[in-house]
């Protein structure tokens, strides 16, 4: 027995010898209080080198990698290896853990930082994309996160100069990031020329935005911004590991074992070289440094540690050294003295000191040592080595006595024997060798036994025999010294072992767990003295066992700190020491043994030390001595709430399902049925697996659960309110401590908490995301802020919440056992208990994370099941009932006594503000004293006490109590079978609520013409219950077996039950005593009738596959229905009592004749004509509908008619109640749904007047009524029934503006792809042809000094030559013409009073000024915009949101965001990485303005809810399955909006963390049909408005339609927006101009009247995409991008910015010498801007422009088109010059030479025509240009007008001869060639525009300046480049500018250079960008 108990002594780690410098750096610091922190394997130490003392954090499970100091330098922060690796923040002082951060991270955190004030760290992860995460670490939030890089990061840091920003480097790359709001946009430095491009290793932040870091090289490389500014060359010889900064400046070490000090602006001050001081080696290599004030501290690879003093810096001293490199294996004791020896793999022997921690002699060898052995007298030390030899040394001076090879393989063990004479060494190749040691180590004998290598070896106290160990396990003994082998038993038996070391024997059975055959136990060794046994394992895991150990499985201690493997384990000499070391982690642990005597006084010194969780845990396998398990107790572990489908999985099933259903529903849907029902009462009380879930209201009210319900029962009235909001079983409940609000936690895969609020009955907050399959147990904390629960996972997860917030604060794996009850503790919020089976935990928070202790027993009581608990009236005390019926009394963590308090189980609690209440398994209620000292009442449950107000009759007497609640003078009594009691303080009791006991419940009467039911279940009872105003059970008999259908006779005086052992009984339905029963079958009755009329026949149908047909008259069967091929499930009579209508399990549908069973044959047609007396079947035609798409997954399982034959009810498995139209022929019909069941519902019956519908849930156990309500009863107030499964199929609508905005696909720009249909080989990946002076020999450079040749012709004919001539450094966006509105909405707003408009186009935000038609523009979106919105609260003026297009939501810096700027300064506030994947479509503020909205345009189109401020995301949900349009929040409101989309409008409430919505609701108006919704507005008392494509408004009261305002506007109503001020709402919708019509109407606040306003555009239709109203106008944006600003009162319009309707714009030309631009594009107009303005004119062309030019002289205009015609206008009227179609195909360039003689006109027909302007208007081609390859893009004349360059789409470039077409090849002569303009994206001179990036994109257009020196592109990407010119070189250097959407199609220099004017493609935007010249 006692060997299976783990032994009373305990060890206490003392000291670790070692420090961690392989694979870690920057990883050793001094603490504020002089001491150093540093970490080794998987513990945390603080050295005080003063004291010689150290302390042990031990709160990581797995070697700790990184550590960072808190500023302040008193916390730490530590992360570790691992699969799940967390990062733990503790106190250098105390060694408590003050936060854990977890969660996130994979594989490892590599590094961390605090930031300068320490609230905030950084930290890298080891995952594939390294992932940087931003945390507020005191409350354990994740803030920010996104993907690091592809590579290692080795460091990171804040810069503690600049807010926000911090600097990361890794393997060939540095990364400065910036965050904002929960954004971390990283830039990569460049290093340019400056450096070459390598792996950084180190940093640190300097001032004025300087980085200094150290790289791999041992060169300094020194940042400013994102760029390389300078190196400081050789500042080591190789690569600098750590960087440290302090005050005087910087040190850094690196692999040349040097140390350099740097002062602040890094000029070196001093420099120490460790290899040459006095304990320095070679290959010293250095992985961290510290310098405080004038020390030094230095960690090497080595694990060693010195300390510097700055001033004899040739002195270091060597405070901590350990093992390095390989494993370590070898451990020897010294048998006389306190030394311990260890060996490695690093080739090295050290001797330590026990007594003084140190290390004091070290001798290196030459092989890797395995393992090591002290002769008896201490003189020599012999060692094992790797390569099968040994050597021995003598301890004193470690001088070699011998070294003898006898062996090739590693010598594992080898041991003296204990009179000294021999040593035997084992080796890796089976054999271990006798060496006699006085002569010389001779061989003297040889064990030869084992198959497998040796492991172990023990030697006999008298040195005759030897044991071993080998690899495979076995025990083999030998006789010494030959080396025989002994066989025999009792031979072995009586040898008495001087040590024990192996792992297999007899002594040792018990160290390896039960089934276990594994080798993972490295090392053992015996303490006979203590009779304790230590184990060493390959999990990192110490173990105390009590010796000898003869069972298996036995208990035991265990020890964590060791990382991985721990290779050996002794006892000191003396017993007083246990040392460990670790194999891969290279450590030495020495830890003090405490034996038992000692014990008491220790625990008082240090519980944390002795009793943290890590250090001493009892083991997994079960006590012998733990009583058997309650049965009540065990029958509750074996429940699952596993679920085969959860509700979360139905919409998916449903989709999947979708495809199948689209045939089917072809046929027009029958409606869902008028009537509704409203649940009324329900008769059950959960409490056979729950507990302490009943308790009274503020009001006094009695508030519980049964199966998806929470109820609160008015005791006064009999009355029952619902909260309905979960959609599963509840498990457990809380109540606030104001006894208003309650908790409840339910089953799912993602099971929910919702918090509630007993009055109102509605949600305040719903929890979720941490838990898996269901909540077992939840509490409040005493001020009700916070909210503790437990999960039924497998490790039964801990959760603390702030509710309110719906936010976690801490998560822990909870406990392997089922988990009963959790328990805030009322005086310290951060503490809470938990308790369970065989577990009593005390847990305190810390940060993200709560750590726990068990429960201390000593020796006072055992481990017991806990089944309950609570605090006592302090802090330290708590109190538990455990399942023995003891209650236990704790004091802090320790047991101080138990009382015997019931019989069996204590299942419930209550604390008293003077003592405690207890109810146990024992049906007693006992009231204590506030110590438990005394029993001062007990109350019986007893029928005798029932008092004669009872609503029902108790079973039994003492049912066991499951909850006990006290309040208002009573004690409120929960039992296991169901009963809610009340129990008054002088005896009476009450029962108020019943239902069922466990088991299922089945069988369902309702009487024929009373309000009664009767029913029937497994738990062998038969009930009949009121159900009239009583609400209460009437009567109860107990059955010999349980049953599963009961009917009563038509007359109502008989009651037929059957029962699940094939026999039935028929009973008087008054008295429930029996009148007759038959047993004729064997398996369950299923299904019982009556026939219609007298009830002559009784049908009875079994799972036997039979129905009996009894006469009830003469009591004898009479015939027998055969036929069925499975079991009967429904039976139903016709009208006559002459058919049966019979279902069966294999879904079939059958017809018997009565009385005598024959089996018939009716057609479907027929069935319908029958008259049927009952219909409860759920197949045939009729109920073809009723069955759900999903239905493979789930079954109808009951159904029930009306009498009236209009509605029938329907049960299935999913926990639904569902009302159909009857007949619901047709699949898929509509149906109103209800959910209270929890899972299946077994029988649904209408009662005889179709008043009320009764409901039975299978495994909830629970009867519910619900009241029928009519549709004229309905009116008054609404029901809150889910609408059916599917969407209607009616279309919502058709428009083609709604259709392409549904339907368009928006790309990022760094996916998109070329917008020309470009083939061949790209300019930059050609081969160059050589030139001519190549092909003749001459070498290009080799031109005579003075060249008698003429000069190089410039390239570029310049156009202001005699200025010196100026490159363009930069440009700056200065106009945008432009403005989305083709595809977004509600996109223009006023600001600062309607001075300003804000609205956007492409990836700019536009701020516009009316008055001066100045704009300013916010330029931080990296693509696209697609929403704005204006914040509207006065606190947050002028700030402005918008969402932009994105990829995946990886949170990298290509993320969908929301940027929140300051629309004034340009200034971001705060970025939103969403996981909206593809973009961000709708984004509104709420009414306070701190909260925000986002909608996405992914898959599930989520919606999510922000705290912009702090970047943080509160709540994500997803939408809709089709496009969500807008989202907005009531203006009003910080927790309602309305999401308006296809066929959609839902109305959302925000509950702490959640997202509840509910679907509108047309049932109320006849004819209303589910259209798409485009827009939406607000009104007075929860009224909403919403705009659709029809181009009606609906008007909802809450979530129900209350009126249509029909044609508010002809067409689609796009827009609407509501006027804060007055509550006026103005429409926006796209209308044909009429007299009384217009685009824009503004109504009154309830859409009563209104006044239309027309747009004077002279457009055909006007389609208004945003309304804004300011003081007296109004401003509109429309479809065709213009910007309209009406006057209210004298309804003028203005229009304010103009643009292109459609894209892309292709063409774009300059005036030759003014300041105007022309631009044609596909929307078919040539638009004439200016720059200085803005758009002065526009000719409607009726075909799309492709491309335009003027003449040199300004005076005329070239249009070409994209049906192959051309045109010339003249500039000064507008007239049409000349026209021409030559071809059938878009004209891509059109071009006036320069002496304006021809004209060249460029087509995707592969061709140039050139027309003579000098023979007028007729335009007759004079010749073309042949064998063009490809289609034009751009053309150039040369000066003299006799040359043209064509650039092609084969990525060439041609040359020809004006005006012959003649293709020109001489490449001298084409280089002699100086062109007029260079428009061309071919050809040598611009090969450095093509970027490496360009595989799908390219550069499309390209322009010179006019001074020629400079060079701008534009391209698929959007960007605009600005080069030098010409470019020549590969990938050339350039500057870039971002702006357009993807595609710019065209770009082009004005007069003078002084603008550059970029046209759009996508975005069909103009911008223009001002020339910012270099100074001369």
């Amino acid at each position: 027995m006692a060997a299976r108990s783990a032994p009373s002594c305990h060890l206490r780690l003392e000291w670790v010898y070692g420090y961690r410098g392989h694979q870690c750096r920057n990883n050793l610091y001094y603490t504020a209080a002089k001491e150093i922190v540093y970490f080794v394997a998987g513990v945390g130490v603080v050295y005080s080198p003063r004291e010689h003392r150290q302390k042990f954090y031990r709160g990581h499970s797995d070697d700790i990698i990184s550590l960072a100091l808190h500023p302040e330098r008193v916390l730490v922060a530590t992360g570790q290896v691992g699969k799940e690796p967390y990062i733990c923040v503790w106190d250098s002082y105390t060694v408590q853990t003050v936060s854990v951060l977890k969660d996130v991270h994979t594989h490892g955190i590599a590094c961390l930082a605090f930031d300068l004030d320490g609230q905030r760290l950084v930290s890298v992860g080891l995952d594939s994309k390294n992932a940087v995460c931003v945390w507020d670490w005191k409350r354990g939030r994740m803030l920010s996160m996104a993907p690091g890089h592809t590579d290692r990061i080795f460091d990171i840091s804040w810069d503690l100069y600049q807010p926000n920003k911090l600097v990361s480097c890794g393997v060939k790359h540095i990364k400065f990031w910036s965050l904002c709001g929960n954004a971390l946009t990283p830039k990569r430095g460049v290093f340019g020329k400056t450096g070459d491009l390598q792996t950084i290793l180190c940093l640190a932040c300097a001032r004025d935005e300087l980085t200094y870091s150290g790289a791999l090289n041992g060169d300094i490389y020194v940042w400013k911004g994102i760029n390389l500014i300078r190196t400081i060359q050789g500042a080591h010889t190789a690569g600098i590991f750590s960087m440290n900064a302090c005050e005087e400046g910087f040190a850094t070490g690196g692999r040349d074992g040097c140390i350099r000090l740097w002062d602040l602006t890094f000029k070196p001050i001093t420099v120490i070289d460790l290899r040459e001081t006095e304990q320095g080696y070679k290959g010293l290599s250095v992985r961290s440094v510290c310098w405080r004030g004038d020390h030094i501290l230095v960690g090497t690879q080595d694990s060693e540690i010195f300390e510097i003093v700055v001033h004899e810096r040739n002195k270091p001293f060597l405070i901590m050294q350990g093992h390095c490199e390989g494993e370590l294996w070898a451990l020897a004791v010294h048998p006389t003295k306190p030394l311990a020896v260890t060996g490695s793999d690093d080739r090295s022997v050290r001797i330590w000191s026990l007594v003084d921690h140190a290390l004091i002699a070290r001798c290196n060898m030459e092989e890797p040592i395995r393992c090591a052995a002290v002769n008896v007298d201490g003189i020599h030390l012999a060692l094992g080595m790797k390569d099968g030899s040994f050597t021995v040394l003598r301890v004193r001076d470690m001088t070699e006595v011998v070294h003898i090879k006898d062996r090739k393989e590693a010598i594992h063990e080898l041991k003296y024997s204990p009179d000294g004479t021999y040593l035997a060494v084992g080796c890796n190749d089976s054999s271990v060798d006798i060496y006699g040691v006085a002569q010389r180590y001779k061989k003297v004998g040889e064990c030869a036994g084992s198959l497998s290598f040796i492991t172990h070896l023990d030697w006999s106290s008298d040195s005759r025999y030897l044991q071993t160990n080998d690899g495979s396990g076995r025990r083999l003994l030998y006789r010494m010294p030959g080396g025989k082998e002994v066989t025999s038993k009792e031979e072995i038996k009586a040898v008495h072992w001087a040590s024990w070391t192996c792992v297999s024997g007899l002594e040792v059975n018990g160290i390896w767990p039960k089934y276990s055959d594994t080798n993972d136990i490295n090392s053992v060794d015996g303490n006979y003295v203590g009779q304790v046994l230590v184990t060493a394992d390959d999990y990192g895991v110490v173990k105390l066992f009590r010796y000898p150990c003869l069972r298996k499985g036995a208990k035991f201690r265990k020890y964590i700190g060791h990382s991985a493997h721990v290779t050996n384990v002794r006892w000191s000499h003396d017993y007083q020491w246990v040392i460990s070391i670790g194999g891969a982690d290279h450590s030495v642990f020495q830890w003090k043994f405490i034996p038992e005597r000692k014990l008491k006084d220790a625990l008082h010194i240090a519980p944390q030390e002795s009793l943290a969780e890590s250090n001493s845990d009892e083991s997994d396998s079960d006590l012998s001595d733990v009583p058997e398990l309650d049965s009540e107790i065990e029958q509750e572990t074996q429940l699952t709430y596993h679920r085969q489908v959860y509700k979360e999985d139905l919409p998916q099933l449903k989709e999947q399902c979708k495809e199948k259903q689209k045939s089917a529903t072809s046929k027009r849907r029958e409606r869902a049925p008028g009537n509704s029902i409203r649940l009324h009462f329900i008769h059950g009380y959960r409490g056979y697996d729950c507990r302490s879930n009943l308790f009274y209201t503020q009001i006094g009210e009695i508030v519980y659960h049964v199966a998806a319900v929470g109820v609160i029962y008015n005791r006064q009235q009999n009355t029952q309110r619902f909260y309905l909001g979960h959609d599963d079983d509840i498990l457990c409940l809380a109540i606030h401590p104001l006894k208003d609000y309650v908790a409840t936690g339910q089953v799912g895969r993602d099971p929910s908490i919702h918090v509630w609020d007993t009055e109102t009955v509605k949600p305040l907050s719903i929890l979720k995301g941490y838990h898996q399959y269901g909540v077992c147990a939840v509490d409040f904390s005493a001020d009700g802020k916070r909210l503790a629960s437990v999960g039924i996972d497998d490790s039964h997860t801990v959760v603390l919440w702030d509710w309110k917030k719906g936010e976690k604060l801490s998560v822990a794996r909870g406990s392997k056992d089922k988990i009963f009850v959790v328990k805030m503790n009322p005086y310290v919020p951060d503490k809470l208990i938990t308790a369970g089976i065989k577990h009593m935990k005390f847990w305190r928070r810390a940060g993200g994370g709560l750590i726990g202790r068990k429960g201390y027993i000593g020796t006072l009581g055992k481990n017991d099941t806990m089944m309950c608990a609570v605090y006592g009236w302090t802090e330290e005390m708590a109190f538990s009932g455990t399942s023995t019926g003891d209650v236990c009394i704790w004091r802090d963590i320790f047991l101080v006594k138990t009382v015997k308090a019931h019989d069996g189980p204590v299942f419930s609690m209550h604390a008293l503000e003077k003592g405690f209440v207890t109810g146990g398994k024992d049906g007693v209620v006992a009231l204590w004293d506030d110590s438990f000292e005394r029993c001062l009442k007990t109350y019986a449950i007893k029928r005798a006490d029932l008092a004669p107000g009872s609503k029902g009759l108790l079973l039994e007497d003492n049912p066991s109590i499951r909850a006990i609640s006290l309040g208002h003078g009573h004690i409120l009594v929960g039992t296991k079978n169901g009963e809610i009691l009340e129990v008054d303080k002088s005896g009476p009791i009450t029962l108020l609520v019943q239902g069922h006991m466990e088991g299922e419940v089945w069988g369902l009467a309702t009487h024929p013409y009373l309000p009664i039911c009767a029913t029937v279940s497994d738990d062998k009872t038969l009930r009949i219950w009121d159900l009239s105003p009583s609400h209460c059970m009437l009567a109860v008999r107990k059955l010999k077996k349980g049953g599963r259908c009961c009917c009563f006779s038509p007359d109502g005086k008989a009651l037929a039950v059957g029962l699940n052992d094939g026999s039935f009984l028929m009973a008087n339905a008054d008295t429930l005593e029996d009148l007759v029963s038959f047993h004729h079958r064997k398996d369950i009755i299923s299904d019982i009738q009556f026939s219609p009329g007298s009830g002559k026949y009784l049908a009875v149908a079994s799972h036997d596959n039979f129905i009996d047909i009894y006469n009830v008259v003469s009591s004898k069967r009479v015939g027998i229905c055969k036929g069925a091929t499975s079991y009967i499930t429904h039976i139903d009579w016709d009208t006559r009592g002459k058919l049966l209508q019979v279902n069966t399990g294999a879904k079939e549908q059958l017809f018997f004749e009565a009385p005598r069973g024959k089996k018939q044959t009716i057609p479907s047609v027929e069935v319908e004509k029958i008259s049927w007396a009952s219909w409860t079947s759920v197949l045939g035609l009729c109920c073809e509908g009723i069955w759900p798409i999903i239905g493979e997954v789930t079954d109808v399982t009951a159904s029930c008619l009306t009498s009236d034959k209009m509605v029938l009810a329907t049960g299935d498995d999913l926990g639904f109640v569902k009302l159909f139209r009857y007949p619901a022929k047709g699949k898929f019909a509509k149906f109103k749904k209800y959910v209270a069941h929890s899972t299946h519902v077994t029988n649904v019956r209408w009662t005889y007047d179709d008043s009320m519908l009764v409901t039975l849930g299978g495994a909830d156990m629970s009867l519910m009524v619900w009241t029928n309500e009519m549709e004229s009863y309905r009116e008054k107030k609404s029901c809150d029934s889910e609408e059916s499964d599917i969407d209607s199929e009616e279309d919502g609508g058709y428009d083609s503006d709604v259709t392409r905005e549904n339907e368009i696909s928006y790309t990022i720009r760094a996916l998109s792809t070329n917008i020309r249909p470009m083939l061949g080989i790209k300019p930059h990946l050609q081969q160059k042809e050589p030139s001519v002076d190549e092909r003749q020999g001459v070498v290009r450079g080799s031109r005579p000094p003075v060249s008698r040749a003429p000069p190089q012709p410039e390239k570029l004919q310049s156009n202001n030559v005699g200025k010196k001539k100026r490159p363009i450094e930069d440009l700056v966006l200065e106009l945008a013409f432009g403005y989305r509105g083709r595809d977004c909405r509600n996109n223009v707003h006023y600001l600062n009073d309607g001075d300003d408009i804000i609205y956007h186009t492409a990836s700019v935000g536009i701020l516009h000024n009316v008055a001066t038609g100045t704009q300013s523009f916010y330029q931080e979106h990296n693509d696209d915009i697609l929403c704005l919105t204006v914040n509207q609260h006065p606190k947050f003026i002028n700030i402005v949101a918008t969402g932009q297009v994105g990829d995946s939501a990886d949170m990298s810096a290509t993320a969908p965001s929301v940027h929140i700027w300051d629309a004034v300064n340009k200034q971001t506030l705060s970025i939103l990485r969403c996981s909206h994947s593809k973009g961000v479509c709708s984004v509104s503020f709420s009414a306070t303005g701190k909260l925000l909205l986002s909608v996405g345009l992914d898959p599930e189109h989520t919606i999510t809810i922000w705290r912009w401020q702090e970047g943080a995301r509160i709540a994500c949900r997803a939408g809709h399955n089709q496009r969500i349009f807008v989202a907005e929040f009531r203006p009003d409101s910080d927790t309602q909006f309305v999401s308006v989309g296809i066929k959609h409008v839902k109305f959302w409430t925000l509950a702490g963390r959640a997202l509840l919505s509910k679907k509108g609701l047309l049932s109320t108006l006849e004819d209303a049909r589910m259209q798409t919704m485009l827009a939406v507005a607000f009104g007075a008392n929860n009224l909403t408005f919403t705009g659709t494509i029809s181009g009606d408004v609906c008007v909802w009261k809450d979530h129900i339609l209350c009126r249509v305002v029909a044609r508010a506007h002809n067409g689609p109503v796009f827009t609407m927006y509501t006027t804060l001020r007055d509550g006026l709402i103005v429409t926006g919708g796209k209308e044909r101009p009429s007299k009384e019509g217009g685009a824009v109407k503004l109504w009154d606040q309830e859409l009563r009247r209104c006044r239309a306003f027309r747009l004077e555009t002279g457009q055909g239709t006007d389609c208004v995409r945003s309304v804004c109203r300011g003081k007296g106008k109004i401003l509109v944006g429309t479809r065709n991008a213009e910007i309209i600003e009406v006057g209210e009162k004298n309804a003028a319009c203005n229009i304010l910015v103009n643009g292109h309707v459609d894209g892309p714009i292709w063409g774009l030309a300059t005036h030759p010498s003014r300041d105007f631009f022309l631009s044609a594009a596909e929307d078919g107009t040539v638009r004439l801007w200016d720059i200085a303005d803005k758009m002065l004119n526009k000719v409607n062309l009726g075909h799309a422009a492709r491309t335009v030019c003027y003449s040199p002289e300004g005076d005329m205009v070239a249009i070409g088109m994209k049906n192959g015609e051309f045109i010339i206008l003249l500039v000064s009227s507008l007239k049409i010059w000349g026209k021409k179609r030559d071809r059938r195909c878009a004209i891509h360039d059109i071009r006036f030479s320069p002496d304006s003689r021809y004209l060249a006109v460029g087509s995707s027909e592969n061709s140039v025509d050139f027309y003579d302007l000098t023979l007028g208007p007729t335009l007759n081609r004079i010749s073309y240009c042949k064998d063009i390859p490809s289609f034009v893009i751009q053309m150039d004349f040369s000066a003299d007008s006799r040359h043209l360059q064509v650039s092609s789409g084969c990525y060439k470039r041609h040359v020809y001869e004006v005006p012959s077409g003649k293709h020109l090849v001489d490449h001298a002569a084409i280089d002699r060639i100086t062109w007029a303009t260079w428009t061309s994206i071919m050809g040598d001179e611009v090969m450095g525009i093509w970027s490496r990036h360009a595989e799908k994109a390219d550069v499309t257009c390209a322009c010179v300046s006019h001074s020629g020196i400079s060079l701008v592109t534009g391209d698929d990407f959007g960007m605009v480049k600005l080069y030098d010119f010409p470019c020549p070189e590969k990938f050339a250097k350039h500057k870039r500018f971002l702006g357009h959407s993807p595609h710019v199609t065209n770009i082009r220099f004005t007069s003078g250079d002084r603008h550059v004017v970029s046209a759009g493609g996508d975005d069909c935007s103009l911008f223009v960008w001002k020339c910012v010249h270099m100074p001369h």
